[in-house]
């Protein structure tokens, strides 16, 4: 063994572990970052939302929304989502167009959306957990 050389520990050559665990963590970095992105436009919403609720009753207000998918897909490639003001909704005498009854559907829809994510994502982390034990279960 030359000088200063680590003693190959195992029957694979020392790089084996290294490109299986860079290959494996670059799945894991893709679904968490996938995951993580959509939480984002999910968080984003929710935000708008709250303040469409809480602007229910200002006159003037326009309600605000994003598209959920077009900004997901930005999120995804290095953009962020765009909050815009609502179409199709019937504005009132005062000017404002808050829905409360399509927000409370937003709210529903964006728990539902959140539950979903934050599964998948303790599924993937249970799985990696797993495969650090050794695949014993324990």
């Amino acid at each position: 063994m030359a000088v200063g050389a680590a003693p190959n520990p195992g029957p694979w050559p020392p790089f084996f572990w290294q490109a299986t665990c860079t290959h494996g963590s670059a799945v894991i970095d893709r679904l968490t970052d996938s995951l993580e992105q959509y939480m984002n436009v999910v968080a984003m919403r929710q935000k708008l939302v709250a303040a469409n609720i809480a602007n229910a009753d200002t006159p003037g207000y326009k309600t605000q929304d994003l598209d959920f998918q077009a900004s997901f897909e930005s999120a995804m490639a290095g953009g962020g989502p765009v909050a815009g003001d609502a179409s199709g909704l019937a504005t009132r005498n005062d000017g404002n167009n808050v829905n409360l009854d399509r927000e409370a559907r937003l709210l529903a829809e964006n728990a539902l959306r959140f539950s979903v994510a934050s599964s998948l994502l303790h599924s993937s982390l249970q799985e990696v957990r797993e495969a650090i034990r050794g695949g014993t279960g324990s």
